[in-house]
């Protein structure tokens, strides 16, 4: 039996920053970063909560939240006496407080604690799933948290606090989307409905992440690519991940790359590793190599053949990568070789234990991953 369930009420298009006027008299926490707490977004927000009767703020969210402000924050929220958080920013805010109030809520049964996610990028999908990723920093380690109560009541999906997103980010970030999309579609738990979010975000993405990078003012782009991430996430939420975002952990924990970013200069990899055309011949090809090729015919790239589908498929996420300048080995986001060969079987291990790597639709071994590791490094 599969079963689909989303808790998550999610508010998007226009005045869609209209549901916070319903927190009328609400005692409100805000979870943000240093940055956005001094932005026009925050000034926004800020306004739309006046009707609140209290607003308070922390600001403490850094990239790859760790434990140690996981804690901080719950005796934050605690002395705060909140009846309503509201996390502002990317994956790293989004994250902090899903486990912040998991944790106040674990802390008092009696907890009614509403949350409500605005994310200000469109890529990790944080606002509609039940993980966060939280980070040991005395380790080095990342943790993915899994757990029903993580989805937060509310997403808003506000196009606008988007806009000023720098390219970079809107590259890595896009890239976070596809791959979200792709595993979940290619997992070993997808089902119809999945499939069906993950192919209307991938198709989404690939028609408007260029159109987002290349004119952040393009709010319909904007929107669209903030529609995509959130497709995504429910997808990946009900059919899971795979080992493209299992190497991507340890890249971010080992050498602190963005986590869209690492996951970007592997996906053309994984996709080759999952369809494992090398072993088809063309005789019988995995249900993986069958569905990237169907992703090809969506996208209007496909040559009617599988492994040629599979092939074109590959050479559109490298053109991607290239017209975003995003950088495709380790070595060109300065990570050197013995660097590398240093942390290079911690990551193997981590892959290899990552939750993650349970739903990948191709057993990944030692020696795979060892592979893939070498084929980016440079």
């Amino acid at each position: 039996m599969v079963k689909f369930k989303l808790d998550t009420e999610i508010c998007f298009g226009s005045n869609a920053l209209d549901r916070l006027d319903e927190l009328e008299g609400q005692h409100v926490a805000i979870i943000t970063d240093s940055f956005l707490a001094s932005t026009k977004v925050m000034e926004t927000v800020k306004q739309k909560l006046a009707v609140c009767a209290s607003v308070s703020l922390f600001d403490e969210v850094t990239p790859d939240p760790t434990i140690d402000l996981v804690t901080k924050g719950l005796r934050f929220l605690i002395d705060a006496k909140v009846t309503t958080v509201i996390a502002i920013g990317g994956g790293s805010s989004i994250d902090a407080a899903k486990a912040i109030v998991l944790m106040a809520r674990q802390a008092d049964s009696a907890s009614k604690i509403e949350l409500i996610a605005i994310p200000t990028t469109s890529g990790t999908g944080s606002e509609v799933t039940q993980f966060a990723v939280i980070s040991d920093a005395e380790k080095g380690v990342k943790y993915p948290l899994v757990d029903a109560s993580l989805r937060p009541d509310v997403a808003i999906l506000e196009s606008e606090f988007v806009r000023t997103v720098p390219q970079k980010v809107t590259a890595d970030t896009g890239f976070d989307v596809i791959t979200h999309a792709l595993e979940a579609y290619v997992s070993e738990n997808a089902n119809d409905l999945s499939d069906a979010l993950a192919e209307k975000a991938v198709e989404l993405a690939y028609e408007y992440l260029p159109k987002a990078y290349a004119n952040g003012e393009d709010l319909v782009a904007r929107e669209k690519m903030h529609s995509a991430s959130c497709l995504a996430g429910i997808a990946f939420s009900s059919a899971g991940l795979g080992i493209n975002h299992s190497i991507a952990h340890g890249l971010g924990a080992k050498f602190h790359i963005p986590h869209g970013r690492a996951n970007a200069m592997l996906l053309p990899h994984i996709v080759k590793f999952n369809a494992c055309l090398e072993e088809s011949f063309g005789l019988e090809y995995s249900k993986a190599a069958l569905k990237y090729a169907h992703i090809a015919k969506i996208l209007g790239i496909s040559h009617s053949e599988t492994r040629k589908d599979v092939l074109a498929f590959i050479k559109e996420l490298e053109y991607m990568l290239k017209m975003t300048k995003t950088p495709t080995t380790l070595k060109e986001v300065g990570i050197k070789r013995e660097d590398f060969l240093h942390f290079k079987a911690s990551i193997v291990e981590g892959a290899l234990a990552d939750v993650c790597t349970t739903t990948n639709p191709r057993k990944a071994h030692s020696e795979d991953i060892e592979r893939i590791l070498e084929d980016i490094m440079e």
